[in-house]
C-alpha cells in the first residue's frame, strides 16, 4: 500500500511539474491534507464514533450509548495499533493524555462546568469514561503529525520550561474556582516562551515553516470546531447548552489553546526520550549521531544546534 501511495505521488508530481507552479503548489496542498487526515486519524475515528452513535444508536439498547463508546474507542485503540497505524509511542501519549484529561473531567463536572446528559455504567463520578478518549485524541494528532511531517524547530525554549508552564496551565484549570484566574498570565508567558520559536515540517521532500504559536491557535480553533460537533451530539453540554444546543462559546477557544499547549509538552517529552533511547542504540553500536539541523524531530536552538534544550 506505502509503495503504491508512493508510485501514485511521484507520478503527480511529475504531472504538477509540467503544469507549472500553480500545479505544484495544488499537489502540495493535497499532499498536506493527506498527511493532516492521516494525523486525525484517531480524533476523526472518535468524533465519528459521536456523530453516528447520536444519530443511529437505539435508545432502548442494554448498553448505554457512552459505555459502547468507551468499547468502541478500546477496540478502535487495538486496531489502529495491530494495523500499523500507530505507533506503541503515540498509545501512551493518549492513555497519558486519557489520564490527565478524565482527573480534570471528575473535578471541572463536579463544579458544574458542563454535563454528560445520558446514564452509564463505565464512569467515575459524573464523567463517562470515553472522555479521556477524546482529551488522548489531542496527543495522538501532535503525536503523529510530528512523526509524518517531521517536525523540527527554530529557537525552541528550553524543555523544563515548557513543562513549568504545562503544570502551571493543568493547575490553574483546578484553582481558578476558588483563587484568582491567572490564565491571562499564562497566555503572556505562552507567548514570551515561544513567541520566536518556528515549526518546520516537511509535506514531501523540502520543509516548509510557520511560527509555532500560530499553529498552536490553528489546532485549537479545529478542536473548538470539533467540540460544537460534539457537543450537538449530545456527547456533554455546557450549561448555556442546557435548554437547546447553541456555538459553544468562543472564550472556550482560550481555554483549549491552553490545554493544547499541556498535550504538545507530554509529547514533545516522548519525543525527547525517544531520541535519547536512538543516541543511545547508536553509541551502543560504536557510532555517535550527528548533531545536524536536519534530524528529524530535531530542535535548533537559538544558534544552530538540534538538541531539545
Amino acid at each position: 500500500m506505502l509503495r503504491g501511495a508512493t508510485s501514485l505521488d511521484e507520478g503527480a508530481a511529475r504531472w504538477a511539474r509540467v503544469r507549472g507552479p500553480w500545479a505544484v503548489v495544488v499537489h502540495e496542498l493535497v499532499c498536506f491534507g493527506v498527511k493532516q487526515a492521516r494525523a486525525c486519524l484517531f480524533g476523526g475515528c472518535m468524533l465519528a464514533l459521536l456523530l453516528a452513535t447520536w444519530a443511529w444508536y437505539p435508545v432502548d439498547a442494554p448498553l448505554a450509548r457512552y459505555d459502547f463508546l468507551v468499547l468502541a474507542a478500546l477496540a478502535l485503540q487495538v486496531l489502529l495499533i495491530a494495523m500499523g497505524l500507530e505507533t506503541r509511542d503515540e498509545a501512551r501519549v493518549i492513555l497519558c493524555f486519557h489520564l490527565v484529561g478524565t482527573a480534570m473531567e471528575v473535578f471541572k463536572t463536579a463544579m458544574g462546568s458542563w454535563v454528560y446528559p445520558e446514564a452509564s455504567l463505565l464512569r467515575i463520578g459524573g464523567v463517562p469514561l470515553f472522555t479521556g478518549f477524546m482529551y488522548g485524541a489531542v496527543g495522538s494528532y501532535i503525536a503523529r503529525a510530528w512523526r509524518l511531517f517531521e517536525f523540527r524547530f527554530i529557537r525552541h525554549p528550553p524543555f523544563a520550561a515548557t513543562a513549568w508552564l504545562a503544570l502551571a496551565i493543568y493547575v490553574n484549570f483546578f484553582t481558578h474556582h476558588f483563587l484568582p484566574d491567572v490564565r491571562w498570565l499564562l497566555f503572556a508567558v505562552l507567548a514570551v516562551l515561544f513567541g520566536r520559536t518556528w515549526i518546520l515540517f516537511r509535506v514531501r521532500r523540502a520543509y516548509r515553516r510557520m511560527p509555532l504559536l500560530f499553529g498552536f491557535v490553528l489546532v485549537a480553533l479545529f478542536i473548538w470546531f470539533a467540540e460544537n460537533l460534539g457537543t450537538f451530539a449530545s456527547a456533554w453540554r455546557y450549561p448555556a447548552q442546557r435548554h437547546g444546543w447553541e456555538m459553544v462559546p468562543l472564550d472556550k477557544l482560550g481555554a483549549w489553546l491552553l490545554l493544547m499547549v499541556i498535550s504538545y509538552v507530554l509529547v514533545s517529552a516522548v519525543a525527547r526520550r525517544t531520541r535519547g533511547q536512538r543516541s543511545v542504540g547508536c553509541r551502543a553500536q560504536g557510532a555517535l549521531p550527528q548533531k545536524s539541523a536536519h534530524r528529524p524531530g530535531g530542535v535548533e536552538d537559538r544558534a544552530d544546534s538540534t538538541r531539545m534544550q
